[in-house]
C-alpha cells in the first residue's frame, strides 16, 4: 500500500476530491442529452441545466417524455417526487415499452388519491402483447414529500422492481413452461402524467379536482445502464462487454437478504396480487403462479 507524508496527504486528498467532482459532473445524468419531451405542449419542462425535469397536467392535457436510446436489457433508475395533496384521478407513469403489435412493457404506475390517502403503486409486465400480471402496493413512505428512487432491472433471467433499492417484485423468465417473457424487442424508457379519473382512484368513484390544477410531478437523476440498441446492433453484443464495470445487472438476482426484504414488502404493503385472484382465473391460476407456489413450498421443506 502506498504511503504519504503528512505534507503530501492534504494535497493528494484535494486532488482526489477535485477528480471525484469532475468525474461526477461529467457522468451526471442530463435530461437534455437523455430524453425527448414528446407531448404536452410545453407542460413538460427541463430545468437547472438538464438536471431536473417536471411534467404537469391540467384539464386540457397531460405531458410525457421518452428516452433517446432504446435498450435490449437494462437497469433503469429514476428519482421521482409525485403530485402532492389531492392527486385523485391522476396517473404518473415510469415504464419501459417496445412499439407495435405484440409489444413488451414493464410498468410502474402511480395512481393518485384524495388527500390523506396513500398512492397505489401499480406494476405490470407485458410480453408479446399479453399483460394481466398486476401487483399493487402501498408504500412505506410519503412519495410526495421527497424524491425516491424507482428502478427496473431487466435481464434474460428476470425482471426486478425496486423502490429505494428494496425489491418489491420479481418476475422470472418462465418461457420454458410457455409463459411469454420480453427477450427480443428493444424498449425505450417512458414517463407521463395524465388524467384517468374514469378508473384510477377507487375504481373511478373519486374524480379529478381541476381546481387543484396544474398537477406536477418532478424527476431527477435518471440513469439507464443497459444494452443500447442501434441499427448496427446492441452495445452489449461483443464478448468484451461482459467485463465492463457496472454490468452486474445483467445477471442480477435476489440474494437471501434481498429476498427477505422482498417478502417483508409483499407481506406488509402488497394490496393486490394476480397470483392469488382465484375469482379472476376460475380455470386455474397462470402457470408462473403455480410454479412460484411450488418453488416456495419446496424451499420451506428444505
Amino acid at each position: 500500500m502506498a504511503s504519504f507524508t503528512h505534507s503530501q496527504s492534504p494535497l493528494m486528498l484535494l486532488r482526489l476530491m477535485l477528480m471525484t467532482c469532475i468525474i461526477a459532473a461529467t457522468s451526471a445524468a442530463n435530461f437534455y442529452q437523455d430524453v425527448d419531451l414528446t407531448w404536452g405542449d410545453l407542460r413538460g419542462k427541463i430545468l437547472n441545466g438538464g438536471q431536473y425535469l417536471t411534467l404537469s397536467l391540467d384539464k386540457a392535457s397531460g405531458s410525457g417524455f421518452q428516452s433517446k436510446n432504446e435498450y435490449l436489457f437494462a437497469r433503469v433508475d429514476m428519482q421521482l417526487k409525485l403530485v402532492p395533496d389531492n392527486s385523485a384521478g391522476t396517473v404518473t407513469t415510469f415504464y419501459l415499452s417496445s412499439q407495435g403489435p405484440g409489444h413488451d412493457e414493464i410498468d410502474f404506475e402511480f395512481l393518485g388519491n384524495s388527500s390523506g390517502n396513500p398512492y397505489t403503486l401499480h406494476t405490470n409486465v407485458y410480453a408479446q402483447g399479453k399483460g394481466n400480471k398486476e401487483q399493487q402496493f402501498h408504500l412505506w413512505f410519503d412519495p410526495t414529500a421527497a424524491f425516491h428512487t424507482y428502478s427496473i432491472v431487466w435481464n434474460r433471467q428476470r425482471i426486478i422492481f425496486l423502490v429505494d433499492n428494496s425489491p418489491i417484485r420479481e418476475f422470472l423468465n418462465n418461457a420454458a413452461i410457455g409463459v411469454p417473457f420480453p427477450t427480443s424487442q428493444p424498449m425505450r424508457v417512458y414517463s407521463s402524467l395524465w388524467n384517468a379519473d374514469e378508473w384510477a382512484t377507487q375504481g373511478g368513484r373519486v374524480k379529478t379536482d381541476w381546481t387543484k390544477a396544474p398537477f406536477t410531478a418532478s424527476y431527477r437523476n435518471f440513469n439507464a445502464n443497459g444494452c443500447v440498441n442501434s441499427p448496427s446492433g446492441s452495445s452489449c453484443s461483443s464478448k468484451s462487454a461482459n467485463s465492463i464495470n457496472g454490468q452486474a445487472w445483467r445477471t442480477q438476482e435476489l440474494d437471501p437478504a434481498a429476498r427477505n426484504r422482498l417478502q417483508w414488502v409483499q407481506r406488509n404493503f402488497m394490496i393486490y396480487d394476480y397470483c392469488t385472484d382465484l375469482k379472476r382465473f376460475p380455470q386455474g391460476l397462470p402457470a408462473e403462479c403455480r410454479r412460484s407456489r411450488s418453488q416456495i413450498a419446496a424451499s420451506l421443506e428444505t
